[in-house]
């Protein structure tokens, strides 16, 4: 008898739809998988037979032949011994039931006939709905996950048998509901770092004030110990709150890396990726054999921090290029081509020197300072709106019982600058940091003062095409943060200050 199981292949961050057919027939006991399985699913065919026997159920007899259809579609990972089992019982008449072709099916057995979680759920649900699926059969540990697609009913399955009865109807499981808008609505932990804590650095503290209301790209520059990584890690708490759409778009990417914890049902708050400066270009691209995301796009929507920028190998650094412009990546293997999201903001953090000092304080000859710096290319910089100087702090800042303002309310200043760029540019694009050029010559345009003082700036300092770009940029943030309309001379005089430090270093 032939039977059809309802499946989902995940493929990049999306999935796409697998039909399972199984039929049993003559000849000796055998169980044949084709469809293009890799070694993880032509290895379920002893948990699902073991399973099978261990939930009171009985192990086809005859030839079975599993089909995973379109055969031309890689198929990867334990999701499909769920809808396997399911299939093989169906088709050997244990039991029946009409809802094959309304559910779809994922989860991994274990020997026992329990479901254990796997990667990919929410991708996996929204494909279902996609399709017309009244629900989706999933293990109870991905079921919040899955739950926040509306209109389609998550079932949470913690056995085989389970999905049997719930399939044949003898068995009710109510689907779980989850409201994706009281997920926000979580109050901020009360461990989580504030820039009220940074101790003096205020010129600093203004600068990643305008990469968050801008979404720019940022260079802290310092010795060791002045405070580098101290403030990237607080830059997450004054971004803007995620969106619905942000906060799926970021959750798809978790879940099929498996980044998810058990019963998590959303990324709520903006990622903050660090990778070590040892990561390949695979760790940070994504990549291996077949292609999954890397560093880049699991800090999509929020934070990239890359400390010691010139410890990473040259050639990962350079891989970062296209992404930056783009907010995507397109990874080619011989499996397959993937494109995965990356629109995330930059932070790298550097000393000015091999021994960490001051180019006029250091030791280091001027050729091993040039060595150094000689790391970074100047592509790579151009790309990087703002380069802000970290100095050491001061004995009397440090001492100083006053604190600085609290992230809440530089966060106050910084919503409000993005909703000034909402309302200005209406489209799909983000923040400012994404005008192309038709923005720039719409909502960038430059009185007689301004456009002198940006002109003599591009020939004292050699600026590129691109820098006058990304002055541009930086000068509409600063003006949105002011409620000022028009650019004035004052704010592209503050921009063109945050492109001047690596001209004095790279020369």
């Amino acid at each position: 008898m032939l039977s059809k199981v309802c499946a989902a292949a995940l493929h990049g961050i999306d999935a796409l739809p697998v039909e399972v057919e199984v039929n049993v027939g003559w000849g000796d006991t055998r169980i044949i998988i084709v469809g293009l399985p890799d070694a993880g699913v032509r290895e379920a065919l002893d948990r699902v037979a073991t399973a099978i026997a261990n939930s009171a159920f009985k192990v086809p007899m005859g030839r079975t032949t599993i089909n995973l259809a379109p055969a031309d579609l890689r198929k990867e990972g334990p999701s499909f011994d769920l809808p396997i089992a399911v299939g093989m019982l169906a088709a050997s008449e244990q039991f029946a039931s009409d809802q094959l072709e309304n559910f779809m099916l994922i989860g991994e057995l274990a020997l026992t006939g329990a479901v254990r979680p796997v990667k990919g759920a929410l991708p996996i649900a929204l494909r279902a709905k996609a399709d017309g699926k009244l629900g989706l059969l999933v293990p109870r540990e991905n079921a919040a996950e899955a739950a926040v697609v509306t209109g389609l009913n998550v079932i949470p399955i913690e056995n085989l048998r389970e999905a049997v009865h719930f399939l044949e109807g003898t068995a009710k499981i109510a689907p779980l509901k989850v409201d994706a808008a009281r997920v926000f609505e979580n109050p901020v932990n009360g461990d989580e770092p504030d820039f009220a804590e940074v101790k003096g650095q205020e010129s600093v503290k203004r600068a990643l004030e305008i990469a968050a209301a801008g979404g720019h790209n940022v260079l802290l520059i310092g010795p060791p110990g002045t405070g580098k990584s101290m403030l990237a890690k607080r830059l997450p708490t004054i971004l803007p709150p995620l969106t619905l759409d942000e906060a799926l778009e970021t959750t798809k990417i978790h879940s099929i890396t498996g980044q998810l914890t058990p019963g998590q049902s959303l990324v709520t708050r903006r990622p903050f990726r660090a990778p070590h400066h040892t990561a390949s270009d695979a760790g940070l691209l994504g990549g291996n054999i077949h292609p999954t995301p890397g560093e880049i796009s699991l800090a999509h929507h929020g934070v990239l921090f890359l400390d010691e920028l010139p410890e990473f190998k040259r050639s990962v650094l350079e891989t970062m290029r296209q992404p930056l412009e783009e907010g995507h990546v397109t990874i080619s293997r011989a499996a397959g081509t993937m494109t995965f999201p990356s629109q995330f903001m930059l932070i790298a953090a550097m000393n000015p020197t091999p021994d960490g000092k001051m180019p006029h304080e250091s030791k280091s000859s001027p050729r091993e300072i040039q060595a150094y710096l000689g790391r970074v290319s100047g592509p790579l910089l151009d790309r990087i709106d703002l380069h802000v100087e970290v100095p050491a702090v001061k004995f009397r800042e440090m001492q100083a019982a006053r604190t600085g303002e609290g992230s809440a309310q530089i966060r106050e200043r910084v919503v409000a600058a993005r909703l000034r760029q909402r309302a200005r540019l209406r489209s799909h694009i983000s923040c400012n940091a994404r005008m192309g050029s038709r923005e720039l010559r719409e909502h960038c345009a430059l009185d007689d003062h301004a456009k002198s003082l940006l002109e003599h700036a591009m020939t004292d300092l050699n600026l590129s095409a691109r820098a006058y770009d990304r002055i541009l940029k930086v000068a509409r943030t600063i003006a949105d943060l002011a409620a000022a309309e028009h650019l004035t001379a004052e704010h592209i005089g503050e921009a063109i200050q945050f492109r001047s430090l690596d001209r004095q270093l790279w020369r």
